[in-house]
């Protein structure tokens, strides 16, 4: 913040001219002038740094006495206390010239007084931006309010087809739309009306699209007009649709239309600002929800870099062409530019953060301060130079009551602001502002300048794919371009067939002339990194379904354009995967992850993952369960695609992959839980007892399978069961209660909906809970007396083996320490020998009959004889007939540590358990290559001979033959 004003020396001539002046207008009485006295000081600073204020004061005398003995210089108004003031004076007012006389003499008391909290640094510049945009927001609605009335006695009252009276909303854009004005700026505004219909109550009614317009004209007038005693406020409605040309006022329906169809980019930087300003804030919501789709996209939208980069173009030529670089607006490292970087990220990202779906741009700061987006230092910068330009800003328009942000030339007036802000010369504000302007400009010319790398790129290779693109030489130069390039003479002649297919295709010829610019501007980039590749033709193909899937939604080309550290990785990982290629084509949005280096290959454990999510679902209001949806699958969709990535490239071994996509499962299931208990909660309120309502949430989430034992792959689905604790003759706490049972029955099915509903990014998991007590016949939330029971008197020996591998996800810990004590309990139970062969031998016969998909000749890794279901059917038998002698059996559920420990109490002998780890990894290891290879996992069954040999050995030697 700039330092008190200064009166130097060289400012006593100007200010000895205002006194003679002042002294020779007023005659004030003796107490009034011994008022004035007092405030010499301050009005001294004061009329140093606003010729505006001079002159208010000398002119009308009684204006600063009145201001001085009221107390207000010392008050900070709200919108209210300008709505209860204005109001008052309106009693007597009857007519449009009336009522305009009153606002121009309402703002200039206000501007005066505002001016003084500024320059006296009563105010900071938060109070001054919402304190000039709460005047403007009062002058506007008093005066639309007070017009429509009297218009009303003419034309009659505005309806709909339907009957419902409608109203002028004024649509507050740019600086007064983010509570962000300044002393003088205009204000752009945009007229819509709710619904088409007539007016009422009249003879001759019209339209309201007619009455609006008179409205809206009639508005425009009483506060744009300049008349003697000056104006309000300067209307400026060029942002409405079509401009100038357009029609002054809209229905919402012709608004929609609008910007879905014709919409243009500069136009969704205008609407970041948009503030409709009705009272009723279901009109408002209903106007934001047709127009936030155009605004803020569902994905990460980088086309909003290059829109910005044509917008400032366009100033900067304006700039050159007016001679106005000592413009501290739309200059180098101005007010727009920090406004344009903090637009960028808000466009590119607010349709998945709604966190950057606010106007203002402090606040917007505030968020990107958590250093998500930018560095803190960087947003540190940025503010601090935001703060320092607006408050010039003010200065500057303050001397005279001007919209302008020119720097002025004359000396004596760059001394006057110089003093305004503090500084005891114009050199010394001018270094710090050279300063900031630097750091703004640095930072801007970052943002928008393109990839250094990709435009450094303009060597033979890129040069030569540019030849290939756009097929301008012979089919035979060009193979002989790629086979230069080590392309053998098969994928040189397909890629040449693909890529004239894509330039035929109907997708391209149906998409808009921006999408074709940037398919061409990226393809040269593209293919220069297939070509450099192992399998040029196999990844272009593999690449190909996503091209043809964003070819309409061209920001994900700009994405790339923009980074080619993205650029890299998806042909890389399309190479690697067609797994992760159909992810990319499936889910565009996933491009977003390729970005980050560090974060592609990055491992955050379990805790990160819930925070990470937690966070995200905080920017979404609770009661929207569709965005939180598509929230819960990006994130999910998101880090598998690391998963794949740093599997494929070989950076993490099995176990981490596993563990990676086990802690994601987790935190999902954690944060859905969540998500569906308040939700419950807050419909039918909370479960009691005896003792009153329950605060620990009597509940578990059992995990059974391969999540229970930290060996998910990347198309598992989830084995469940869920249990909960909770008196069932009792009811909720909530106005509309429902029994315990049926809440606890109703929040699985909310889980399970969540977790299984197919939206527009897919499925999150599929969900099995058939290992539940009575399997797909019993309730899907069991009581733990009724899961007790029935584990220790009617399971079957396979829910046993189940049980083996069980470990809760999330829950109660009353109730996860009571489930542990059951399923030691359970496990330890001692059993019938031969009993227990049998039935684990005819389990397990069962679901090789019924599962195993392999052909002829083939071994399928998982089901077959000697595979990956053996070697856990040969550890839940083994804990089944060995836990009540080594009760370290039942600490883990991972087959592995299982094995581990069997080996380490010597229940299976040193090698057997070498073969059988050895084994059941590299399974699993082919397993998860297969599933990036989109294929099955069987294969041919001599490469494995060996190890399913020693596996049936081993069976043989524990549970006799099968």
């Amino acid at each position: 913040m700039p330092a008190a004003p200064l009166v130097t020396e060289s400012l006593m001539p100007l200010l000895e001219k205002y006194w003679r002046r002042f002294a020779e207008k007023s005659s004030l009485e003796d107490a009034q002038q011994a008022l004035v006295n007092q405030s010499k000081a301050q009005i001294d600073r004061l009329w140093v740094a606003s010729d505006f204020v001079a002159e208010q004061c000398i002119q009308n005398p009684l204006l600063l006495v009145e201001l001085l003995g009221s107390g207000d210089l010392e008050r900070r108004f709200c919108a209210q206390d300008y709505q209860d003031s204005l109001l008052a004076e309106l009693a007597n007012i009857t007519s449009q010239e009336a009522l305009g006389a009153l606002l121009r003499r309402f703002r200039q008391r206000e501007m005066v007084r505002l001016i003084w909290r500024d320059v006296l640094q009563v105010a900071d510049l938060e109070e001054l931006l919402r304190s000039l945009s709460d005047l403007a927001d009062v002058c506007l609605t008093v005066a639309r309010d007070c017009l429509h009335g009297w218009l009303e006695q003419k034309l009659g009252s505005p309806h709909s087809e339907d009957g419902v009276a409608q109203q002028l909303v004024v649509i507050a854009m740019g600086k007064l739309g983010a509570r962000e004005l300044n002393l003088s700026s205009d204000i752009d505004l945009i007229f819509a009306y709710p619904q088409r219909g007539h007016c009422t109550g009249v003879e001759s009614p019209v339209s309201n699209q007619e009455f609006f317009v008179s409205l809206g004209q009639q508005l425009i007038q009483s506060l744009d007009q300049v008349t003697e005693a000056g104006f309000v406020f300067r209307v400026d409605m060029r942002l409405r649709p079509y401009g100038q040309s357009g029609a002054l006022v809209s229905s919402f329906d012709a608004l929609e239309t609008y910007y879905q169809s014709q919409g243009r980019e500069w136009e969704r930087y205008a609407f970041v600002k948009a503030r409709p300003m009705t009272p009723e804030q279901s009109v408002n919501n209903d106007l934001m929800a047709r127009l936030q789709p155009f605004v803020y996209r569902r994905y990460v939208d980088y086309s909003a870099i290059e829109s910005l980069r044509d917008m400032k173009a366009l100033i900067n030529r304006e700039v050159r062409r007016r001679g106005v670089n000592e413009n501290i607006k739309l200059g180098p490292g101005g007010i727009r530019e920090v406004e344009f970087i903090v637009q960028a990220v808000q466009l590119i990202n607010g349709g998945r953060d709604r966190r950057l779906q606010e106007s203002n741009l402090l606040s917007v700061l505030g968020v990107l301060s958590d250093g998500e987006y930018y560095p803190q230092s960087t947003v540190a910068e940025l503010e601090a130079a935001y703060r320092f330009l607006r408050i010039l800003e003010h200065r500057i328009q303050g001397l005279r009551d001007k919209q302008t942000q020119t720097i002025p030339p004359d000396s004596l007036d760059r001394q006057r602001v110089a003093a305004s802000m503090g500084y005891g010369c114009w050199d010394d504000l001018q270094a710090q502002l050279d300063v900031h302007r630097a750091e703004v400009r640095g930072h801007f010319d970052l943002l928008i300048s393109k990839d250094s790398s990709a435009q450094s790129r303009s060597g033979t290779t890129c040069s030569n794919m540019a030849l290939v693109w756009n097929r301008t030489q012979s089919d035979d130069r060009l193979v002989e371009i790629l086979l230069a390039q080590g392309v053998s003479k098969a994928d040189a002649q397909g890629l040449l067939k693909e890529i004239e297919a894509l330039k035929n295709s109907k997708q391209l010829k149906r998409s808009q002339a921006v999408g074709v610019q940037r398919l061409d501007q990226l393809m040269p980039s593209l293919l220069e990194h297939v070509v450099a590749g192992e399998s040029p033709l196999s990844t272009f193909e593999r690449i190909l379904p996503l091209l043809y899937q964003v070819l309409r939604r061209s920001a994900y080309l700009v994405l790339l354009l923009e980074n080619e550290v993205a650029l890299k990785h998806l042909v890389v990982l399309c190479e690697a995967s067609p797994w992760i290629a159909d992810q990319l084509a499936n889910q565009p949005l996933l491009l977003d992850e390729l970005i980050d280096a560090k974060n592609l290959f990055s491992h955050p454990d379990l805790a990160a993952l819930k925070d990470e999510l937690r966070q995200q679902l905080l920017r979404i209001p609770n009661e929207d369960l569709e965005q939180q949806m598509e929230c819960l699958r990006h994130f999910k969709k998101g880090h598998v695609l690391r998963v794949a990535a740093t599997e494929s490239s070989a950076f993490r071994p099995l176990m981490k992959v596993s563990d990676y996509l086990s802690d994601i499962a987790e935190a999902t299931l954690s944060v859905v839980a969540d998500i569906a208990w308040q939700q419950m909660v807050d419909k039918y309120g909370y479960p009691t007892t005896s003792e009153g309502r329950v605060t620990d949430r009597p509940f578990l989430i059992i995990a059974y399978g391969k999540l229970a034992g930290y060996e998910l792959s990347y198309s598992s689905d989830l084995d469940l069961v869920f249990v909960y604790e909770c008196p069932s003759n009792l009811s909720t706490d909530g106005e509309r209660s429902i029994d315990n049972t049926v809440f606890f029955t109703r929040l699985v099915q909310r889980v399970i909906h969540v977790l299984t509903s197919n939206t527009a990014s897919g499925e999150l998991y599929d969900v099995d809970s058939r290992l539940r007590p009575s399997g797909a016949a019993g309730l899907l939330a069991s009581s733990f007396a009724s899961f007790q029971s029935y584990q220790l008197d009617k399971a079957w020996t396979w829910e046993h083996q189940a049980l083996v591998r069980s470990r809760v996800i999330m829950g109660s810990p009353t109730l996860h320490s009571k489930f542990c004590t059951l399923r030691e309990q359970v496990l330890s139970q001692r059993r019938e020998v031969s009993v227990l062969q049998q039935d684990v031998k005819s389990m397990r016969l069962k679901m090789r009959e019924h599962l195993d998909g392999a052909t002829t000749g083939q071994f399928d890794v998982k089901q077959g004889a000697g595979g990956i279901v053996d070697i856990e059917f040969i550890v839940q038998y083994c804990v089944l007939q060995w836990a009540h002698k080594a009760p370290s059996l039942l600490e883990f559920a991972d087959n592995i540590r299982i094995l581990e420990q069997m080996a380490e109490h010597q229940l299976i002998e040193l090698e057997q358990f070498e073969c059988l780890r050895r084994a059941y990894l590299d399974y699993r290891s082919l397993i998860h290559r297969a599933a990036l290879q989109n294929q099955k996992a069987h294969f041919d069954q001599q490469a494995f001979e060996q190890s399913r040999q020693n596996v049936q050995e081993i069976w043989q030697q524990l549970l006799g033959d099968s």
